[in-house]
């Protein structure tokens, strides 16, 4: 008996399969990026303290302000758009990010005080802040956490 397998087939097999998985990544890719990044500006106000103004515009969050008072920052500020790991900030560091569907979860260690954006809300040492455009949060040394903030631990190889 003859096998219905020939090479047109087994070819013409290879080509619907390859097809389909572009179209399934280039779909998972477009909506990975579709709501966009957190842009966040990093600024000094006219006496030295460090704010970062938050925008997302997928969430409809413009201009929130988180300001730490009584610490002098001499970074140069800038934008940073997180849409990649690893980028570099002006001040403070970024200790996560999980970037896989923009915007992502961003949490930086901000002069001793842990920040994080979330996509349904701001927390500020471990206190839950809803989202509002215009909104500003003040930091002062006297509620910076007892220990500062930490990268989660990685998993054991």
């Amino acid at each position: 008996m003859k096998s219905g397998l020939n090479a047109k087939t087994v070819a013409l097999i290879f080509l619907v399969v390859l097809g389909l998985y572009f179209l399934l990544f280039t779909g998972i890719e477009r909506s990975r990026h579709t709501d966009g990044p957190w842009e966040v500006e990093f600024q000094t106000s006219a006496n030295g303290d460090a704010t970062l103004v938050v925008s997302q515009e997928h969430l409809k969050i413009s201009d929130a302000k988180i300001v730490v008072h009584g610490e002098q920052v001499t970074n140069a500020p800038g934008p940073v758009a997180f849409d990649r790991v690893k980028l570099p900030v002006p001040f403070g560091r970024v200790i996560y990010e999980d970037l896989t569907f923009l915007p992502g979860v961003v949490t930086f260690d901000l002069l001793g005080h842990e920040v994080e954006l979330l996509p349904r809300a701001l927390v500020v040492n471990k206190k839950l802040i809803p989202w509002q455009s215009g909104m500003t949060v003040d930091l002062w040394p006297t509620n910076k956490p007892s220990e500062p903030p930490q990268p989660p631990k990685g998993r054991k190889r």
